[in-house]
């Protein structure tokens, strides 16, 4: 048993005997804007539920070698035929302490776990403002970040196919 132990926490660890980390150093809102051009008029009972379209997107910057500040940016957009209800952006930014993972786990980590980590509190932040600005609240569908990654990846690879040809 004891031999299983120890290898269970040597398969955790990076090699040099450091646990790799991860930490949120510090969560904020960058960016924050809710707009309701129609209103009073967009906030009267309806017929038909708005169409809603929303984006998503994840940026991350070092801020040293072992620091990162990732943004993750939701527009949330409602409409009825070409009437606006209401626009709400926001950028919500996390600073992130990596520590003790392979480089080659930097983009995973950077790209799926820490947007992954904001997005329940950047989701409250806009059921918040939507509720606030009149309408009921927006409660985003959780997001697959890993999938996300992987189509950026390959619309990436896709584009730098073509430059080369």
């Amino acid at each position: 048993m004891a031999d299983n132990d120890e290898t269970q926490k040597g398969a955790a660890t990076n090699g040099n005997g450091a646990q790799p980390t991860l930490n949120v150093l510090a969560q904020y809102v960058k960016d924050l804007s809710f707009e309701s051009p129609g209103a009073p008029n967009s906030l009267r009972a309806r017929d038909k539920a708005p169409g809603i379209a929303i984006n998503v997107n994840v940026n991350a910057n070092p801020l040293s070698e072992q620091q990162f500040d990732v943004n993750l940016a939701l527009n949330a957009k409602a409409t009825i035929d070409k009437d606006v209800l209401f626009n709400v952006e926001l950028v919500y930014g996390g600073v992130f302490n990596i520590t003790g993972f392979p480089q080659e786990h930097m983009l995973p980590l950077l790209f799926i776990e820490c947007p992954r980590l904001l997005f329940p509190f950047a989701r409250q932040i806009i059921a918040e403002a939507t509720r606030n600005g009149g309408f009921p609240p927006l409660m985003l569908d959780p997001i697959d970040f890993a999938q996300m990654f992987q189509q950026k990846i390959a619309e990436d690879q896709a584009a730098a196919k073509v430059k080369v040809s």
